[in-house]
């Protein structure tokens, strides 16, 4: 039976009676099929899963929905609990910051500036802060993040090897549905309209990564993007697999960020450059 806490004390206690390999699924709630992905591959690696829902205030801008994302504690322990989760820790905002709004939060790099960091400022340096705080807390032996969040996950992975955190962060594919739309705690905003609209980006993607030429991948995904006036592009980007400049062959990723509606969705395909696919 899953076991549901609110407080340090009691998540250390807990993790003081964990036994063996002890893996952390961290998360803002409204889970989804794409969180009990990561659950069940942190089932399969770990003796002991912790899941943490926690709405984060610090890695969401003054004009985003922090007041209005969706809260349903009572649902996502069911599904923790379906997936064999041991513990969750659900910590209000006190317990997580109990002296405030911290005065010290961790800096996201250069790689923080660009993507999301240039739409959202001061979005990665919340999101880096509370990742390191659950890391420590949790103490855990690996943690599982969703690949869909990309630009997150390279700097999680960043962040804990620059400061030798000592954890191992495994990246798990985008689990989508059955047309292609990625999951998402935000996709239960769009009307049915919006929600035939927002299958441009993953249409976009793939269509993209059908192309093995950097400025084919671009041209093909725009053409896509253009063509749906339901979809307002933030950026449609090629990087590389660090999320520094293209490759004219070898792994890279194509990242889109687009408004549907008053929704804001992200997506993201690997794809091979210069290779037949």
């Amino acid at each position: 039976m899953t076991k549901l806490i609110h407080t340090r004390a009691d998540l250390a206690a807990a993790r003081a009676a964990a036994p063996g390999r002890f893996a952390v699924v961290m998360t803002m709630g409204a889970l989804h099929e794409g969180h009990r992905q990561l659950m069940r591959e942190a089932r399969e690696q770990a003796d002991y899963v912790i899941v943490t829902v926690f709405v984060n205030p610090l890695q969401f801008g003054p004009n985003e929905d922090f007041d209005k994302y969706p809260r349903t504690l009572a649902a996502d322990v069911e599904a923790c609990t379906a997936e064999h989760v041991d513990l969750v820790f659900a910590p209000d905002r006190d317990e997580m910051y109990p002296g405030g709004t911290p005065s010290v939060t961790l800096d996201a790099g250069p790689v923080g500036t660009i993507l999301e960091g240039a739409s959202r400022p001061g979005h990665f340096a919340g999101m880096l802060t509370v990742v390191a705080k659950l890391l420590l807390l949790t103490r855990a032996d690996v943690a599982f993040f969703g690949e869909k969040d990309y630009q997150q996950l390279a700097l999680i992975k960043r962040m804990v090897a620059d400061l030798e955190i000592g954890v191992q962060i495994v990246g798990v594919p985008t689990v989508r549905e059955a047309d292609g739309l990625a999951l998402s705690s935000r996709n239960r905003y769009l009307s049915a309209e919006q929600r035939q609209a927002a299958l441009a980006l993953s249409h976009a993607l793939r269509e993209g990564a059908l192309q093995i030429d950097g400025q084919r991948v671009l041209e093909a995904a725009t053409k896509i993007l253009r063509d749906e006036p339901g979809v307002q592009v933030d950026y449609l980007a090629l990087t590389d697999p660090l999320l520094g400049p293209a490759p004219t062959t070898g792994p890279a990723r194509l990242l889109v960020a687009a408004k549907v509606g008053t929704t804001r969705l992200i997506d993201n395909v690997p794809l091979l450059l210069g290779e037949a696919a």
